[in-house]
């Protein structure tokens, strides 16, 4: 796939100018970092052209990896991600590979981040050489069949032939951990790059089911997606050009797997819009399913976690779609039971500037929400200036979410601290931390803040882009980024011990 650098823009501007190609894969977010450090001065400027921090690389690297879509933002574009991502990795393998080595273990197995994980393999088989534990990261790093299909797709992209002895290996050590029924499942028979074509590169040692697979003797694994698969093919194969026929095949399908109850409850919620289209008669059990309370809650899928499927049923105007978003309404709420409650007082400080339209404005809108309704949070919104705003804590979440205003003006982290009236254990900051305006990083503010009301809050300062920049290095303060069904975990732990990240990222075994 052909993507393209840009070269930045001015100070505040999307990057859309100065385009030249390079060649790139595109694959397929929380593990955040304690930062505990002396309160100095702004060391750099961020992409709004600010003030602000420079993450240390091994924060920077982490923080990225586990935000990342490697997809166009509103400051940096998608090749400039993963560049910048090949830089940090560069600078770290010669002082510290084991230390990337570990996160990509981190991000792949704890938080479940596919796409950048390949990335992360990638360059470590070009840049790492002769390392005794480089054969066992590729080896682990592999969860799933098609990961080496796409660690090996990315390295050839990007790098070429020959592969290094230690990627092959690994990856063959990988490939032969599975069985007849994971092999068939991720054989990727129609793409152009198959599970066949990497087995031919890495040569791993015969199992039965390699040898299944070779020969082309490998059973259809039965997933709900081969059930649909099948069907199709077996209309198709009855009357090739009747597409009633195909319609009616995949609408049956569709409705035995929701009546059957086939789908765990992710795939239900994943699948609700190809529901409604396909088989819109299996709408009732479609909602009854995903309002569920005792389902909602033993999944124990988190509030932002449907943010997807409500996205998904807003395109186009598919009957029953009012029903499907009311059910979903009550399972967001049933939801709220999965998020662990923090005691004390809380202030959620949410970026309302221009900067987070789109996905920044969706996810920070509703994890806002759900820090009001399951924690009693105060809610404060700030950009040119801060303001305290109050929920209807009635409203269901996704009302309360979608009830809260955008500026689309500046941002001004020092407007936080000036605003806050009282004292707080804790003060969450969901912001992309481009601030630009106010006198730069909140240093000052903070401090005038806690002596006002005699306060040391920790603060949780969510990057919510991954940029690299901070507003808050001191002592009390965790730079986190992105999101994952563990991120409230995460944050409870930090409450608790602020390396208790940093430990689980050095305690990853290699051997």
């Amino acid at each position: 796939m052909l993507h393209y650098h840009t070269q930045p823009g001015a100070p505040g501007k999307p990057n859309n100018q100065e385009r030249r190609p390079t060649i790139m894969a595109k694959f397929s977010k929380i593990l955040s970092a304690a930062r505990k450090t002396f309160i100095r001065a702004p060391d750099t400027v961020n992409h709004a052209g600010g003030a602000a921090y420079a993450q240390p690389a091994k924060l920077e690297l982490v923080s990225t990896l586990v935000t990342s879509f490697l997809q166009d933002e509103f400051y940096r574009t998608e090749p400039q991600t993963v560049a910048r991502i090949r830089e940090l990795i560069a600078m770290l393998v010669a002082t510290d590979p084991l230390f990337v080595a570990k996160a990509a273990l981190y991000a792949r197995h704890q938080h479940g981040m596919r796409s950048v994980s390949h990335l992360v393999a990638g360059e470590i088989a070009r840049h790492v050489k002769g390392a005794s534990w480089s054969k066992n990261f590729h080896d682990k790093i592999v969860r799933r069949p098609d990961d080496a299909i796409e660690i090996l797709g990315y390295y050839l992209a990007a790098h070429g032939r020959p592969l290094p002895n230690s990627l092959k290996k690994g990856l063959g050590a990988a490939l032969a951990r599975f069985d007849e029924y994971q092999l068939a499942k991720y054989r990727r028979d129609h793409a152009a790059f198959k599970l066949v074509d990497a087995v031919n590169l890495v040569r791993p040692p015969a199992t039965p089911a390699i040898n299944a697979l070779m020969r082309g003797r490998l059973a259809p694994a039965t997933t709900w997606e081969t059930r649909l698969t099948q069907a199709g093919a077996a209309a198709a194969a009855e009357s090739p050009d009747n597409a009633e026929a195909l319609a009616a095949a995949k609408a049956d399908a569709w409705g035995s797997l929701v009546r059957e109850r086939k789908l765990g409850y992710l795939a239900l919620l994943r699948n609700a819009r190809n529901i409604l289209e396909h088989a819109p008669d299996a709408v009732g059990e479609l909602c009854g399913q995903l309002a569920d309370e005792t389902a909602v809650r033993r999944s124990l899928v988190y509030p932002f976690q449907f943010l997807t499927a409500l996205d998904a049923l807003r395109k186009g105007n598919l009957a029953g779609t009012d029903r499907v978003m009311d059910a979903l309404n009550q399972a967001v709420d049933h939801s709220l039971a999965n998020v662990p409650r923090f005691e004390g007082a809380t202030l959620v400080a949410l970026d309302c500037s221009g900067s987070m339209a789109g996905h920044p404005q969706a996810i920070g809108s509703l994890f806002a929400a759900v820090l009001v309704k399951a924690s009693g949070a105060d809610l404060m919104l700030f950009s040119d200036d801060a303001q305290y705003h109050a929920l209807n804590r009635r409203d269901t979440t996704l009302t309360a979410a979608k009830s809260i205003p955008f500026a689309a003006g500046g941002t001004d982290f020092n407007a936080i601290f000036q605003c806050a009236n009282r004292a707080y254990d804790r003060v969450i900051v969901l912001s992309d931390m481009q601030g630009w305006i106010g006198g730069g990083a909140p240093l000052a503010a903070l401090a005038d803040y806690e002596r006002a009301h005699n306060a040391s809050p920790r603060i949780f300062s969510f990057d919510l882009n991954g940029y690299g920049t901070l507003q808050f290095p001191r002592e009390r303060v965790y730079c986190l980024a992105g999101w994952s069904d563990r991120v409230f975990e995460i944050m409870q732990k930090l409450d608790h011990d602020p390396r208790a990240l940093v430990r689980e990222v050095e305690a990853v075994e290699l051997g």
